[in-house]
């Protein structure tokens, strides 16, 4: 239980490390009824020193511990997570107002099989011998060192373990900064990596905002920088990681297109789009916001799809019968807000919700919104608006629809709902995203890459090509006969 006594301060050198008094502090509001639930003390720069400082100390214990041996920590922190489920689902329903049923099924859930999932992949991560007649030529992976993970608001838990996963099993460190909207579970894993056998320093938190991440970034001696947000922020940080030269992974936005063709099974499809939209409220950067219908079936698809969205529960995040909650902030309401009349004032149709349900709005929530008669210059379908609002498109042929959807600046994800095998993964070979679902949405199981491409960012999340970006290569030459006199 979160109470407005609790003050959460950064997690460092394996101990909560309590700021200065005068350290800024800010309160942190339950996105449900804006009500204080605890206050946030901001790292001083002192405390970013003292974070790299633990991390490096960490590296060179961290580091010389066998794959096996952090393997299996990771894989008993897992076990910790799942033991303390129902605690730590509430805690992330405290911070983010998604509905409890979401934290407990997903969010703890997919945090804990990212531990184990690269707490086993690791061991397959090897060399490779290059044949040379004259000298043995081998390759091997080692760890870059401290690196840091810039954490998202939606799904606090799981990307900090999507971060820190990875790092940790090829030996680095991690500095983690999580959002300072949602920085309670964060905390909570840094006493769970301790609790599970992890070194004090291995994994250090930090909390903050903008400007604390920025100063974090000038520290010296980072190896690596991964980042989850917007892309202006995702832009300013490749320009502070190339004055250290120091590779980059950005999860950015995305505008992502959902192509509903006439073969496809409708109930499919409507379930399909609901969860591309309208699962955490809308607060997902791969949505599949640009719904495209196929022409010759939209009437049909559009009624059942708002049958069930009128039936969708909004309102108190606890409550189990709660499909829908609250966005995460005030500010954040009123810019989705702003988008709907928007849509409203450029043609678009409102065919259901649009406003704040009543009795809620002392929160920050919002109705599934669904707008048809869309084109694809309105704001509402070319600009990501992280809320609860569908845009419905139609479309007449395949060719059509594949240059539509490609025309976004994003191309984090896509879906394609289609009973024609063939016609699916033709589609999906030409749609310009690093994602792409058939008959499916928003499903990202730890072993399946996940990132993007062009405004999206670069680097992935998650699979083998994750586990790699935090190592560097080095080759090795061994001369294996006389070195050939090439001076008299």
């Amino acid at each position: 239980m979160l109470t407005q006594t609790l003050t959460c301060c950064s997690f460092i050198d394996g101990k909560s490390n309590h700021s200065s008094s005068s350290a800024q502090l800010v309160t942190k509001l339950h996105p449900a009824n804006n009500e204080i639930i605890y206050h946030l003390a901001y790292a001083e720069d002192s405390d970013l020193q003292q974070a790299v400082d633990a991390s490096r100390r960490a590296f060179e214990i961290w580091s010389q511990i066998s794959v096996m041996q952090r393997g299996n920590i990771l894989l008993r922190a897992a076990e910790i997570l799942r033991e303390r489920l129902h605690e730590l689902a509430e805690i992330e329903v405290w911070d983010t107002g998604k509905p409890i049923t979401e934290a407990l099924n997903v969010d703890v859930l997919s945090a804990a099989d990212a531990l184990e999932y690269f707490a086993r992949a690791a061991v397959a991560v090897e060399g490779e011998v290059v044949p040379n007649q004259n000298a043995l030529v081998y390759t091997m992976r080692e760890p870059l060192g401290v690196c840091v993970g810039i954490g998202a608001w939606n799904y606090p838990l799981q990307i900090a373990c999507w971060k820190a996963a990875p790092a940790l099993m090829m030996g680095n460190t991690i500095i983690f900064k999580p959002s300072e909207l949602t920085p309670a579970t964060a905390l909570k894993l840094a006493e769970i990596f301790l609790q599970a056998g992890m070194p004090p320093g291995v994994f250090n938190v930090i909390i903050g905002g903008a400007a604390v991440a920025e100063k974090l970034l000038t520290q010296p001696h980072l190896a690596k920088i991964s980042f989850t947000g917007s892309v202006p922020t995702g832009k300013r940080i490749l320009q502070q990681a190339a004055t250290q030269l120091i590779p980059v992974t950005l999860e950015l936005g995305g505008k992502s297109p959902l192509i509903i063709f006439e073969d496809a099974d409708l109930d499919q499809a409507v379930i399909g789009s609901m969860l591309a939209n309208f699962y955490t409220q809308g607060e997902i950067c791969s949505n599949g916001t640009r719904v495209f219908i196929s022409r010759k079936i939209h009437d049909q698809f559009i009624d059942r799809l708002i049958t069930r969205v009128k039936k969708l529960v909004v309102g108190n995040p606890f409550d189990h019968a709660t499909q829908v909650g609250s966005l995460i902030s005030h500010e954040h309401m009123q810019k989705v807000q702003r988008y709907i009349a928007e849509g409203r004032s450029a043609g678009a149709e409102l065919m259901c919700g649009g406003g704040q349900p009543q009795g809620l709005q002392q929160g920050n929530f919002i109705e599934p919104t669904i707008f048809t008669r869309c084109t694809d210059e309105m704001s509402i379908v070319s600009d990501e608006i992280f809320g609860p609002v569908m845009s419905v498109l139609t479309f007449d042929d395949e060719d059509e629809v594949i240059t539509r959807a490609n025309s976004s600046g994003y191309g984090l994800a896509a879906g394609v709902f289609t009973e024609n095998i063939k016609r699916g993964h033709r589609v999906a070979h030409q749609l310009q995203s690093g994602v792409c679902w058939v008959n499916n949405y928003n499903i990202t199981p730890p072993g399946m890459a996940f990132g993007g491409i062009k405004q999206s960012g670069f680097g992935r999340e998650n699979g083998l090509s994750s586990l790699l970006s935090y190592t560097q290569q080095k080759s090795i030459y061994i001369e294996l006969k006389e070195i050939e006199h090439t001076y008299s």
